[in-house]
Formats: C-alpha cells, sequence, structure tokens
C-alpha cells in the first residue's frame, strides 16, 4: 500500500479528500496545528523557515493542499504573505519531497492562475494571467514545482479548480447557502453570465485519479462539473435545494454596479456577475475521466 502525504488535510477539501483515500492508501496528514487523528503531524506555519525533510520520509505521494486562502484582513492580504506559503513552501516542500524519493506531487492550484474572467473557455494552455495575489502566487508554486520536475525527475501534476462547492463550504459559496437558507430577496435575478463550478465530490474525484494515473504526470489540469451557469440560475437552484422560494430581482446589473461602488463593494459584484468558464475536455480524454456527479446532485448534497 502507497504512503500519500496530504498538506491542510483539516480543510474544507482535505477533509472531503481524506474520507476517501484510506480504504485505498496509507495516509499521513500534514497540518499546521490541529491534529486530526493518530496519523496527522502538526508542523506549524507554512513558511519559507519550513523544514519539510523529515516529514517526506518514506512517502510515495504527496497531494498539496495547505495555502494561504480566504483572507479577509487587509493587513494580512499582501502579496508576499501569499507568496511565502503559496509559493516558497509549495517549492521547499516540493523539493524536500523529490530528495527523499517521491515518485509524485499532485498540487491543488487556482483557476485564477488563468484569470478572473473570460468570454471564451479557459484552456489548460492559455497563457497564464493571474490577478489577484492569491493567484499570482499559486502561479509562482506552478513555475517552482515544473523546475523541481525538470531537476529532479519528480512527477508534478497540477490541478486547477474553479470555485469549489459543497455542504460546509467557505467563502462565497458558504455565503450563498446561509442566504439561500434564509430566503432573503436577492437583487440578482438580472445576471446573465456563464460560470465553472465544481462539487467536492467531483474535485476529490479527480485528485485521486491523478494520485496514480499514469498519464497525469507532468500534466495541468483544469477541471469542472462539466456545466456551466449562470449565478442567478446557480442561486435559483440551492434556494430550490433548500426548499424554499426563490426570490430573485432583476436589477440591472449596471445599477447594481453603480450601487455597489458607493459602498466599496463594487469587486464583489463584478465577481458575481462575470462570465468564468473552463474547457475540461483535456483532463477528460488525458485521464479518461468524467465528472461522476452533476451540478444538480452537488447543490442537493449541500442540504443532505
Amino acid at each position: 500500500m502507497k504512503n500519500v502525504l496530504v498538506t491542510g488535510g483539516s480543510g474544507f477539501i482535505g477533509q472531503a479528500l481524506l474520507k476517501n483515500l484510506s480504504s485505498y492508501y496509507h495516509v499521513i496528514t500534514l497540518v499546521r496545528e490541529k491534529l486530526i487523528d493518530q496519523s496527522s503531524i502538526a508542523i506549524g506555519e507554512f513558511g519559507h523557515n519550513t523544514d519539510f525533510s523529515s516529514v517526506v520520509n518514506n512517502v510515495d505521494i504527496v497531494v498539496h493542499l495547505a495555502a494561504r486562502a480566504h483572507i479577509v484582513s487587509h493587513e494580512n492580504n499582501s502579496l508576499e504573505l501569499f507568496r511565502n506559503t503559496n509559493a516558497v513552501a509549495t517549492i521547499n516542500l516540493a523539493k524536500s519531497a523529490a530528495a527523499s524519493g517521491v515518485k509524485r506531487f499532485v498540487f491543488i492550484s487556482s483557476i485564477g492562475v488563468n484569470g478572473v474572467q473570460n468570454n471564451h473557455p479557459f484552456r489548460y494552455f492559455d497563457t497564464p494571467k493571474p490577478v489577484e495575489d492569491y493567484a499570482i502566487s499559486k502561479h509562482e508554486a506552478e513555475i517552482g514545482l515544473k523546475k523541481v520536475a525538470e531537476d529532479t525527475g519528480m512527477e508534478v501534476v497540477i490541478i486547477r479548480p474553479p470555485l469549489v462547492y459543497g455542504k460546509n463550504a467557505p467563502g462565497n459559496f458558504g455565503t450563498l447557502l446561509k442566504v439561500a437558507n434564509k430566503n432573503l430577496p436577492l437583487p440578482l435575478g438580472a445576471i446573465n453570465n456563464r460560470r465553472s463550478f465544481v462539487s467536492i465530490d467531483n474535485l476529490v474525484d479527480i485528485i485521486i485519479t491523478c494520485i496514480d494515473h499514469p498519464h497525469a504526470a507532468n500534466q495541468t489540469f483544469l477541471v469542472s462539473d462539466g456545466e456551466d451557469i449562470s449565478t442567478s440560475n446557480l442561486l435559483k437552484k440551492i434556494t430550490l435545494a433548500a426548499g424554499k422560494t426563490p426570490w430573485l430581482l432583476p436589477v440591472p446589473v449596471s445599477l447594481l454596479k453603480f450601487l455597489a461602488s458607493l459602498v466599496g463593494k463594487k469587486a464583489t459584484v463584478e465577481r458575481f456577475s462575470s462570465s468564468l468558464t473552463v474547457d475540461i475536455e483535456h483532463t477528460k480524454k488525458t485521464l479518461n475521466w468524467k465528472p461522476p456527479i452533476t451540478l444538480d446532485e452537488g447543490i442537493r448534497r449541500c442540504f443532505k
């Protein structure tokens, strides 16, 4: 049985992944502080001074989920802080892994590496255009990992998901779930964009596929549910899944942006109203993979 080291096991994605891995692999979990079980190791903050050499001994595969994200405080949002955790620490972990004989390093990056919006679906070979500090740090990590792969021969797999949703999801989707449960009126009924999402179950499935699949080596994969939807229709589906009646007011997007700019929330409205879709044909063909569950089923599972 292969030994798999998972970083960030206490997070939203990490918890879901660990539930599915233990049947197939011997799993070691690397966390910052809060121990999950007897197989977890606390290493403190991930940064340029972190020594990973002892935790990668006798490890066959590393799945690197840990990252600095969902930071609200402006003080803690500097590029340097994102870079320290998401790029520098990631590259140091990969170097330690390669030196210890790890065969494959699976890195969960972000679709933000491609950009924040588009008119045509992002593809895996598109020139990266990260905008936000988080995505910039993830892109730098990707560059460093590819260099480690070239220098050492350790296989690297990069996965770029869009917004990940599921029960107890953090961030924007978690907020949408709370709003749906309260059934509050929302002025978002006129948004006619297209967005790709990925359910936690589909993301976990692609991660597990990439742990062993021979064709995954040194590839970059975009992943989604394979179904694109407008923000308005997503909110309708979430509200219906919560057992409520959708209450979306058709306020023009231009007016929404103007009103949001008055209270410093224009960027939030732009994120909700812009399009961001991904092309997963390369992922499906290379890995002979398709999303195990549909968007509707993924949303239903948020309320099970």
